[in-house]
């Protein structure tokens, strides 16, 4: 959820902090902070509410310098977003400061205890505690590196730490207990971030900090090991995504940079994976042997947000294709359940960040009951693609909007791709089939192309909605994840309160909320020669017309050429034809564009909007 960056080195600290900072500022936005130590081991610390921009004004009117130092951007959980709350928290002398991403849970335990032994604090934060017992260990004879060992065994919960002390010159000790942490490696200086995008312009040596494990950082070196004090060899790698992946790129919004992104995120993801000769699927960063794929009985899929609406529609996708039956889960939900597992149970988990928090816990009893784990992920070397059996990287790049976009389609091609290899595994799709959806899979990128260049349409049409209150989106069969994704991304950005509801169960309710100011998002494509399809087609049809005759005014996703729905609709969008089971990648792109163009007409911050932040790696 927070974002933390720190550097040892020879580059000037302050600058290269905040720039870092200003990477992971999706990661929240609540209030950020900065502490450095100079030459003569003088601390100076500065912290500000509200977004980065604050701290800069408040660098800028009161500046400080140093040789090394952290940073970090605070999205709030324990005590209001204010600066006295603001990262980073000192101990009693000043010396010792921390920054720190998650939640100790028994900081109220550990808080009562250390008064006891006369600490004073000053705010409501569990992470003030961590610097207090830091220099509660310090006065018992310990080394900063020790107290930290000691200090990180004392707490309960999910953390990810880093720590510095005026008194250690050019030393940063960095713990990871849960969420994600980067070391980033370069020649006589060394970086700790949150997420690669912060650290990416001055290295792309980087290597992910394990479960339970320290990193000590100095100008010369970095050693790790696990919280008993033995030592652990990262596995180093290269990172391949150019910096500029990671900016705007000239538009106006990095939400609107990643719309724009999803041809080239879907050419990315298919890439390798695909013969457009034979129809065939090639998996690779696969641990599961092709027996053990055919002895799967059936499927969950575990996933939160924007990843369970591609995890609905991978169901349709892997139901249709491979002919097995699956189940798709919240993954805040799935441990609290008791789910009937098994050896012959695949469990496949999707997550953009790899470090969803429930998602991990959802894989996590699921390997404990013996079944195999697919992860779907973007972020290679997160600790889901660490611990999946297997993976399949969707490669849509880095995606600093904190209103998923191109990691949403991108993960519906992953799943599309496995449903493809698991029905040819199976023996449910021939030679003839494959090169089919091959050609389908191939084609898709141009036609998401063609949907952006009609993007000043639907900027028009956003005038028409910008100032309504609710919003309904509707649909059916394989559309009904869309239907929930586009209504997820409106409130997400624009704060307009949206549903996502099957199109079949509006007499059961809905029906109640539908008057002439009611705008209703109806998605009805259609696979022409497709029967199925064309049942779907005209049920969803007659919901249009229902809900006209209660005055509601329509805006339907349509396949080209549809003729009978657009005579009942208000408005209408039209996608290119494709086959039924790809069809919500193409429809979900109108809909974010609409989303996008109604906040940014509301006033909205797009990129980060209240409340929310890009990673949930707390529960």
């Amino acid at each position: 959820m927070c974002g933390i960056v720190g550097y040892v080195g020879n580059k000037q600290v302050v600058p290269l902090i905040i720039d870092g900072l200003r990477k992971l500022e999706y990661r929240g936005y609540d209030s950020a902070g900065i502490a450095v130590v100079d030459e003569n081991h003088d601390l100076s610390l500065r912290r500000a509410e509200g977004k980065l921009r604050n701290l800069e004004e408040c660098i800028r009117l009161n500046p400080l310098d140093g040789n090394y130092g952290i940073g970090h951007t605070r999205w709030a959980t324990h005590g209001r977003p204010t600066e006295e709350n603001a990262h980073p928290h000192r101990d009693c002398t000043g010396r010792i400061v921390v920054v720190h991403n998650g939640i100790i849970e028994n900081y109220l335990q550990l808080k009562a205890d250390l008064r006891g032994k006369g600490h004073e604090f000053h705010t409501e934060t569990d992470t003030e505690v961590v610097a207090h017992l830091v220099e509660e260990y310090l006065m018992t004879g310990n080394s900063f590196e020790e107290s930290v060992r000691e200090t990180v065994k004392q707490l309960r919960g999910i953390f990810a730490l880093s720590i510095i002390s005026a008194d250690v010159p050019d030393t940063i000790i960095t713990v990871r207990e849960g969420p994600p942490v980067v070391i980033g490696l370069g020649d006589g200086e060394f970086f700790v971030a949150s997420d690669i995008p912060a650290i990416l312009q001055h290295t792309r040596d980087v290597f992910y900090l394990g479960e339970r494990e320290i990193a000590i950082l100095t100008k010369d070196s970095v050693r790790v090991t696990d919280f008993d004090g033995n030592v652990v060899e990262p596995k180093q790698q290269r990172i391949t995504w150019d910096p500029i992946m990671a900016e705007k790129g000239g538009f106006k919004h990095f939400m609107l940079k990643e719309i724009y992104e999803q041809p080239r995120a879907v050419r990315d993801t298919v890439r390798g994976r695909l013969s457009l000769d034979t129809g065939k699927i090639y998996l690779d960063a696969m641990n599961i042997a092709e027996e053990e794929f055919q002895a799967v009985t059936s499927i969950k899929i575990a996933a939160c947000g924007t990843s369970w609406h591609a995890a609905l529609a991978g169901k349709y996708m892997i139901e249709e294709l491979a002919r097995l039956s699956v189940e798709v889960d919240y993954a805040s939900e799935f441990r609290y359940r008791n789910p009937v597992l098994d050896e012959n149970t695949l469990l496949i988990v999707i997550s953009q960040s790899g470090e969803t928090a429930d998602t991990i816990a959802a894989m996590r009893e699921a390997k404990q009951a013996g079944c195999k784990v697919l992860a779907v992920c973007n972020v290679q070397g997160s600790m889901i693609t660490r611990e999946a059996d297997g993976t399949i990287l969707t490669h849509a790049g880095p995606e600093i909007g904190v209103a998923s976009t191109k990691a949403f389609t991108s993960q519906m091609i992953a799943v599309y791709l496995f449903a493809l290899y698991l029905g040819q595994l199976r023996g449910k799709i021939d030679e003839e089939k494959a090169k089919c959806h091959a050609q389908q899979l191939a084609e898709l990128p141009l036609k998401i192309e063609q949907l952006l260049s009609d993007a000043d349409t639907i900027e028009e049409l956003s005038r028409e909605f910008f100032r309504v209150q609710d919003f309904l989106y509707l649909g059916r069969g394989i559309n009904f994840p869309v239907a929930l994704e586009g209504a997820l991304k409106l409130k997400e950005i624009s704060y307009i309160h949206a549903e996502g509801y099957p199109a079949g169960e509006m007499k059961h309710g809905p029906n109640a909320l539908i008057d002439e100011k009611l705008p209703v998002v109806v998605v009805n494509t259609r696979e022409k020669g497709n029967e199925a399809s064309e049942l779907r087609y005209e049920k969803t049809h007659s919901n249009i017309v229902e809900v006209k005759s209660r005055d509601g005014i329509i805006l339907s996703i349509l396949t080209e050429g549809d003729e009978m729905s657009s005579l009942v609709s208000d408005h209408v969008i039209e996608v290119p034809e494709t086959s039924d089971l790809l069809a919500p990648i193409l429809s979900i792109v109108p809909l974010q564009l609409l989303a996008y163009y109604i906040a940014v007409r509301r006033g909205c911050d797009v990129d980060q909007p209240r409340n929310l932040a890009k990673s949930v790696t707390v529960e």
